[in-house]
């Protein structure tokens, strides 16, 4: 199944996003990896090799994601998958009573362009290219894949940006599964708990052990690996549709 399909990976450059480019490939497939300029997607793409490439992306802005979407068709002729890793996180108090200041209302602003709107912009555009894929013998024709987190259900103090942006990832994806039934195109969400990547990776050892200690099982960070493995099981599970899965060892995360 993996022979020859084309992908396209926001966020490519690390993390959930690294770890999905990287077995997509090994798996046999190509792969397009979008990520900030000021990312390692150059050098991302040269060690993988000669069927990943990268091309410069803000999923927020319209021309970017058209030019790699382009870039796509160019150099691989067509697109199957969509996965949306690219994202930001903020905290922050809606209110801070010690320094009588508010929720930074731009923090909140911009957290919400890039993890939903971006998203957004990214399956809005990437629907036109897999619609013109030949079906397959169910009718289907790509799969769309999105990042939401376990924040959408259960954010915590200070969390309000980051929540509410991942709650729009989920609460869309049932609406734009239906949307683009028609044209056989799949749209499923996964929502991770707590993953090791670079961001988890910065904190202090004491600090990522009190958090792996928060996850019921299995007691640690998830790795990227796992992630992507779940993504490749949404490729080949047509059944999967609509939905938003968690990937998170059973944690609720608490105030």
């Amino acid at each position: 199944m993996f022979k020859g399909l084309v992908a396209l990976v926001t966020g490519g450059a690390s993390g959930l996003g690294r770890a999905t480019v990287e077995h997509l490939v090994k798996q046999g497939g190509r792969v397009i990896i979008c990520d900030l300029p000021s990312n390692s997607g150059h050098e991302t793409a040269k060690q993988i090799g000669q069927n990943a490439a990268f091309v410069p992306v803000d999923v927020t802005k319209e021309t970017d994601v058209k030019n790699a979407l382009q870039t796509t068709q160019d150099k691989f002729g067509r697109l199957d998958v969509a996965v949306n890793c690219a994202g930001i996180a903020s905290a922050s108090r809606v209110y801070n009573f010690k320094k009588d200041q508010p929720f930074d209302l731009q923090v909140f602003q911009k957290t919400i362009e890039v993890n939903l709107i971006g998203t957004f912009n990214v399956i809005r555009l990437s629907a036109g290219m897999i619609g013109k894929n030949a079906p397959d013998a169910d009718g289907q024709r790509g799969v769309i894949i999105n990042t939401a987190s376990v924040a959408a259900f259960d954010g915590q103090i200070g969390q309000a940006a980051y929540s509410a942006s991942k709650a729009g990832v989920v609460g869309m994806t049932l609406p734009i599964a239906r949307d683009l039934a028609k044209q056989g195109i799949r749209v499923v969400t996964i929502a991770p708990g707590l993953f090791r990547t670079s961001m988890l990776s910065q904190l202090p050892e004491p600090a990522i052990k009190m958090l792996e200690a928060s996850v019921p099982f299995p007691s640690r960070l998830g790795h990227p690996h796992e992630y992507a493995v779940l993504v490749q099981s949404i490729i080949e599970n047509p059944m999967l549709n609509g939905e938003t899965i968690r990937l998170d060892g059973s944690i609720r995360m608490q105030p």
